[in-house]
């Protein structure tokens, strides 16, 4: 076996536009640094268990694998069937036991998936401390690479700073709800796009939809569902502010993304966010679930010129320094040393 090789087991659709998501960009982007740092980074797509055992069988013995954690979940006998012929690792996006509605089977499986690997790689502190305290995992056993950036031009934006802006899957756990709930009582003078898919809940989204239209807001909410690349880019360009509603939420790379790009942030004070956002000056957090709190946020930078000069200078001036892609890959190149 080449000393270096790392075969990457990933999700089905990981290259599908339509299916973007930031647990694909993390996986691509870690991959293509990897690559930069010297690795052989071989590409497994894999979907449910039965495709992962087979694939999994393909990698000869000793093979070092790591394995997405959205396909580890739903491959848990492969990864137990493969555990004592191969070095592997998982890469945890999120914590399943950290919703509240959470599926006792997924549970379980969460248990035994990460029970079978040889190394954690979280993606955030906070992923990692739920891990460890809930007893999912020894704490000798994971490393944390937090996400990256990449860089980009400095947002536009506006003069008014109205031009809000949401990205992420429309779901229970991201909180649009929450937000429509806070725009239906902020006032004029603003447009917020939110852009993201919308088949995960498709009822969560009918009911939020009829929200805004009920309120009034159909005209200023804009639907845009999944859009990356450049159309990603050109809502960012445009956006004053970044707002991130999230009822759980492991770490927040939108929140990473806009402060990239010089756009403050207005997030919930829940999971990963906080860390997302330091060192912090260029964001208002809020208490999660509380549409009043982020309203009152709203608000606040509406009313406040100075406020929104403020935070987005802060923003401006931090934006170039955050951590790119390159040292993602780093935490995760140095962890998959540390393998036996």
């Amino acid at each position: 076996m080449t000393g270096r090789r790392l075969w990457f087991v990933v999700p089905e659709g990981i290259d599908d536009p339509a299916r973007v998501s930031g647990g694909n960009v993390f996986d691509a982007r870690v991959a293509e640094g990897l690559r930069r740092l010297g690795w052989d980074v071989r590409w497994v797509v894999a979907g449910p268990d039965a495709a992962s055992r087979a694939a999994l069988g393909r990698v000869p013995t000793g093979g070092l694998v790591l394995v997405d954690g959205l396909v580890a979940r739903g491959a848990v006998a492969a990864l137990a069937a493969a555990a004592g012929r191969l070095r592997l690792a998982v890469l945890v996006h999120m914590v399943t036991a950290a919703f509240d509605d959470a599926d006792p089977a997924e549970l379980e499986n969460e248990r035994r998936m990460l029970a079978s690997v040889n190394l954690v790689v979280a993606t955030s502190a906070w992923t990692r401390d739920e891990l460890v305290s809930r007893a999912l995992v020894a704490p000798d056993r994971v490393v944390v690479a937090t996400p990256g950036s990449d860089a980009a031009p400095l947002s536009i934006g506006t003069a008014t700073g109205g031009s809000l802006l949401c990205v992420g899957v429309v779901a229970p756990h991201k909180g649009q709800d929450l937000l429509v709930d806070a725009l239906a009582a902020l006032g004029p003078g603003w447009t917020c796009t939110i852009a993201g898919s919308v088949a995960a809940d498709p009822g969560f989204v009918r009911r939020i939809a009829a929200h805004a239209a009920e309120a009034g807001l159909a005209e200023r909410i804009t639907w845009a569902g999944v859009v990356h690349g450049r159309a990603l880019d050109a809502l960012y360009a445009r956006a004053d502010l970044l707002v991130a509603p999230s009822r759980t939420e492991s770490y927040g790379m939108a929140v990473g993304d806009a402060l990239r790009r010089g756009i403050p942030v207005v997030a919930t004070r829940v999971g990963g966010i906080p860390e997302a956002v330091q060192p912090g000056r260029a964001a208002i957090l809020v208490p999660p679930d509380r549409p009043a709190a982020l309203g009152d946020a709203l608000r606040r930078w509406m009313a406040d010129p100075a406020l929104r000069a403020d935070l987005t200078a802060r923003a401006r001036d931090e934006g170039p320094r955050r951590r790119g892609w390159i040292e993602t890959a780093g935490a995760v190149d140095r962890a998959l040393r540390s393998l036996p």
